[in-house]
């Protein structure tokens, strides 16, 4: 996102940007830390790993230590040179040592492949003093909150990030000229319809929109063969938006487009459903949860299961309910193709499917112990066909996000 930013907002001495979401020093969105400072590596849109404030890095053990060399050439926007003992880590399980001014050493606790995006994240020398292109020489924050960011390059270009709660205080900011230009919101109304303002719209391959099952036993969702017909059942193409097929991106050296893409089939939705128990059919009643901003979508696939004979309601939270028969919502991919978190069955808590398939979890673990791409690859590969036979989740679109700017 990073690189999407720069470019879209050069040539402007004074940029007064909104940005939508609440939040705090250590949480700041990785697109606008990345103008400030890099962090050991760089990852690019396919995945792959380029030198960041490290020039090279290894492990000599299959993953459990890795030695990342810090570049001679790079320095803080304090002139300082770039050493070991400036770069701070809080990892709970991981050992950090710096032997000397140009290496770090970090030693985890199993063969841990995804490591060097791990330490992707940019890197400060203190605050946000940072090694990059802009330096921040204000920062606003209330109630825990960062309010406004403001940064310069060495050619005195300003940027100002201005961040609101809401698309509906972030656009009413932009109405009244409080800020110049809006970066990727959801909803471009009324801006597309505006002749001041100029809106561009792109496919954020790094999030998919998608509905999670609640696979736990017990559930009416626990039931393969519902799941799948609830995917079929699903007309996928009424959204206007690039679908998804997995949980991986398409631009990702992972990504794997043979699997099960489950086009819109209603007749054999109902095949399905009709192969169920008659227990089963007789339950045929579910609760579609999601976050305000989907209310829309998820009332179009309430429409869509009601139609194979799947009763369902729609209801709004403000994040991933407790307790649910299905959750509609929009998921940030990580940079790394390891999925760990989200689908083993040992995580209780991000597993919010109460997903279990050993298989699944072979694969997962595989994944993260194996250190050469090309294996690591074709165990990817298997991992995204067999979840998508599973269907603990349905794959919708990847979002279009739209970026306002005033003339």
């Amino acid at each position: 996102m990073a690189s999407r930013l720069g470019p879209a907002f050069l040539g402007k001495s004074n940029e007064m940007i909104g940005v939508v979401g609440r939040f705090g020093l250590d949480s700041l969105p990785a697109n606008i830390l990345g103008l400030v400072s890099e962090g050991l590596t760089r990852v690019e849109p396919d995945g792959t790993l380029k030198p960041g404030l490290a020039s090279s890095w290894e492990t000599n053990d299959k993953g459990k230590t890795w030695i990342f060399h810090l570049d001679q050439n790079k320095s803080w926007q304090d002139g300082k040179k770039i050493v070991s003992p400036d770069l701070h880590f809080s990892f709970s399980d991981v050992t950090v040592e710096k032997p000397d001014v140009k290496t770090i050493v970090f030693k985890v606790q199993s063969p841990f492949a995804p490591f060097p995006t791990v330490v992707s994240k940019p890197l400060f020398k203190k605050g946000l003093l940072g090694n990059g292109a802009y330096k921040v020489n204000k920062i606003t924050v209330s109630t825990g909150n960062v309010e406004k960011i403001v940064m310069t390059d060495k050619d005195k270009n300003r940027k100002t990030f201005y961040f609101y709660p809401t698309e509906d205080r972030a656009k009413l900011a932009l109405k009244l000229g409080q800020i110049s230009s809006l970066f990727e919101i959801f909803n471009p109304e009324p801006f597309n319809r505006w002749q001041t303002v100029k809106v561009l719209a792109t496919t954020d391959f790094g999030k998919y929109s998608a509905v999670f099952f609640n696979t736990q036993k017990g559930q009416l969702t626990a039931n393969k063969s519902l799941r799948q017909a609830l995917a079929y059942a699903i007309n996928k193409e009424v959204f206007g938006q690039t679908r998804a097929l997995g949980p991986i991106s398409p631009d990702s050296w992972a990504y794997n487009p043979q699997v099960k893409p489950y086009s819109y089939a209603p007749l054999k939705a109902k095949e399905l459903i009709e192969s169920l128990s008659k227990e089963e059919k007789e339950k045929l009643t579910l609760k579609l949860s999601t976050v305000p901003l989907l209310v829309n979508v998820a009332e179009k696939i309430a429409r869509d299961w009601g139609a194979v004979g799947v009763k369902t309601s729609v209801q709004a939270s403000s994040g991933v309910p407790e307790v649910f028969d299905a959750f509609l919502a929009i998921f940030d991919i990580p940079k790394d193709p390891d999925q760990y978190a989200l689908w083993h069955s040992n995580q209780n808590i991000t597993n919010i499917t109460n997903y279990a398939n050993p298989r699944i979890d072979k694969l997962l673990e595989d994944g993260r112990t194996q250190i050469e791409q090309t294996a690591r690859q074709k165990i990817y590969l298997d991992f995204q066909r067999f979840l998508l036979e599973d269907a603990p989740v349905v794959f919708l679109y990847h979002p279009t996000l739209y970026t306002v700017f005033r003339n």
